[in-house]
């Protein structure tokens, strides 16, 4: 798929969400620039570049200063701020957008930022409107954050994808781009490592020395270095968990928590650091061979760099330095085992990462439910996907087994313009589900909207964990029925998204949708008819209209039981659950026909 064709793509995937938001009566966003900024905010968290996002629509103005904003992230731990501002025109052929513009758009988000950091904004807001939420908390919590970043995402095409950072009350704010090109290398490609280039050279002053053998015939070449910490430490501050390998990024997700072993060993006996630790694995997509100081071989270039092992080593060296700044990492060097990747055959290459993560951290707490894209669950859910139509006997759900497969099926089956339209009338994106949407769908269903609040990758987590203990009711093997009935809560779901992405729910729509979902199969879930919901692809008017009405109860009761915390942190509690249950929700509506 080239980039036009992913430009249209994204346009049409704009319009059907438009589309879907002003089904049912649900009121529609006010514009087509605030869905795609939270289509590609929901994509940024799933591939790991940002914790999980909230819409914000806010533009105003504080004296001179124009504000702006289009949603934020917060790290569980209150030390990462992502704030994200859009430029999107709905072009219908790629085309540039001037730095000028860009500028514009990120110094506006900068002056809400400075605003709630100075205590000048939240004062002048109503409490509930959209912003006041994110206002309060960056005003409380400044101090403590650790990285902020502002992102402009346009359907454009930017010269530079990184500015100048600038300075807020001392710290440093970076500046980034999500523009058209950045966009297609993750949803076309499904590979969001691509970006991860690494330049030994410039890190490390010089070429790694390594000891490095090439494949020849097994798929893969091969390399022994010893890493400096001071480069992991300069990797993780630009990238931070995207460095780690999707399937076990949930996991070793890096809260501060610091390994007391390795951050001793950092700060008290720094030269036995390699002979003590284990080291990490990496993988990459494609290396560079250089001369190192010694004139030996050397890595002088990573591209698509992935830590399939050792995250937690990684991420430890980060935050003890970062919380002890008099630790020095420049006598200690880490041990890592190099795999670049040369197979063509993207199946091949996700089942040879996975093995490999498999098997890299078979000695240390990752579970095996973390590497899940292979594991049998997820293979028979696409396999019941592909093979179970709709009662149209032509459309079909896709299950999203391993990123970007969608738009390989699209690239790969619609090599025709009559192909490429018939294959998105039998499948269209709204019938596309992936594996954090599952685990989503299903744990909102079982009762627990606090795991969910957790956002996609620790949700998910918590799906496969649970599912590895056996302590899911769900069958072995699967059976068609069973998938029919998921798909229904999807739909049931899906509706409750759209519900609370209407105007009256300005904060924690997500929080109100897993809620809305809970409260339903708590008070409907036993005789609720889900087949019923599978057979017409949609919920009834009826069922609809009571969801909208338990919808605004679910807000008041999160709104109640948070108080003046924040509602994202408080819906992660499992008292939250149990408050917004034992709230007294209206009388259930006697003509729902999926009750009868």
């Amino acid at each position: 798929m080239n980039l036009s064709e992913f430009l249209m793509n994204t346009r049409d995937r704009v319009s059907m969400e438009m589309s879907e938001r002003m089904q049912d009566n649900a009121l529609p966003y006010p514009s087509e620039e605030l869905v795609f900024s939270e289509v590609v905010m929901r994509h940024m968290a799933d591939v790991g570049i940002t914790d999980e996002p909230n819409v914000c629509h806010f533009t105003g103005k504080v004296g001179n200063a124009n504000l702006r904003l289009a949603g934020y992230a917060v790290s569980e731990d209150f030390d990462n701020l992502d704030l994200f501002v859009s430029l999107y025109i709905g072009a219908d052929v790629p085309s540039p957008v001037s730095d000028n513009e860009v500028k514009q758009a990120a110094g506006q988000c900068l002056q809400f930022l400075t605003m709630c950091v100075e205590g000048k904004l939240a004062p002048k807001l109503d409490a509930t409107n959209d912003a006041y939420e994110i206002a309060t908390v960056i005003e409380s919590c400044y101090a403590s954050l650790d990285r902020i970043r502002i992102f402009v995402l346009t359907d454009r095409i930017s010269k530079a994808k990184n500015f100048k950072s600038r300075e807020v009350r001392s710290k440093t704010v970076s500046l980034e781009v999500m523009d058209l090109e950045r966009l297609h290398r993750h949803w076309s490609e499904g590979k969001p490592r691509d970006e991860l280039v690494v330049n030994f050279e410039e890190l490390s002053g010089g070429a790694l020395p390594c000891v490095y053998v090439p494949g020849q015939l097994t798929g893969y070449d091969y390399a022994l270095a010893a890493i400096p910490a001071e480069t992991l430490y300069a990797l993780y501050e630009k990238f931070g968990p995207r460095l780690l390998e999707a399937n076990v990024r949930s996991f070793l997700s890096a809260t501060g928590k610091v390994n007391r072993g390795i951050r001793d060993t950092l700060r008290d006996d720094p030269e036995h650091f390699m002979a003590y630790n284990n080291g990490i694995v990496l993988i990459a997509d494609e290396a560079r061979l250089g001369r190192a100081a010694d004139g030996s071989v050397g890595l002088s270039w990573l591209r698509g760099m992935q830590i399939v092992n050792g995250g937690q080593t990684t991420a430890s060296i980060y935050f003890t330095k970062k919380k002890a700044p008099e630790v020095d990492l420049g006598r200690v060097r880490v041990p890592a085992k190099v795999i670049v990747l040369q197979t063509e055959d993207s199946s091949a290459e996700e089942q040879m990462i996975s093995d490999i993560s498999r098997y890299a951290n078979s000695q240390n707490s990752v579970k095996q439910s973390d590497l899940s894209a292979n594991k049998p669950f997820h293979v028979q859910f696409e396999k019941l996907a592909d093979s179970t139509f709709l009662p149209d006997g032509v459309g079909r759900w896709f299950y999203e087994r391993a990123a970007g497969s969608y738009n390989v099926l699209l690239a790969r089956e619609g090599t025709t313009a009559a192909k490429l339209r018939n294959l998105k009338d039998a499948i269209p994106p709204a019938r596309k589900m992936s594996k954090t949407d599952l685990a989503r769908y299903y744990l909102a269903w079982a009762k627990r909207p606090h795991d969910v609040a957790y956002g996609t990758q620790k949700n998910f987590t918590r799906f496969m964990e649970d599912l590895a203990e056996e302590k899911l009711d769900i069958p072995d093997p699967l059976t068609v029925i069973w998938y029919k009935r998921l798909v229904a809560i999807a739909i049931l779901y899906k509706a409750a998204q759209r519900l609370s992405r209407a105007k009256h729910f300005q904060q924690a729509q997500a929080n109100i949708a897993a809620y809305l979902v809970s409260v339903i199969s708590d008070r409907l879930g036993s005789s609720i008819n889900l087949d019923r919901i599978w057979d017409r692809q949609e919920i009834s008017k009826e069922l609809l209209a009571q969801l909208e009405v338990w919808a605004i109860e679910v807000e008041k009761a999160l709104r109640a039981d948070a108080g003046r915390r924040m509602i994202s942190e408080q819906a992660k509690r499992p008292e939250c659950w149990n408050s917004v249950r034992s709230y007294s929700f209206s009388k259930v509506r006697a003509d729902i026909p999926e009750l009868a």
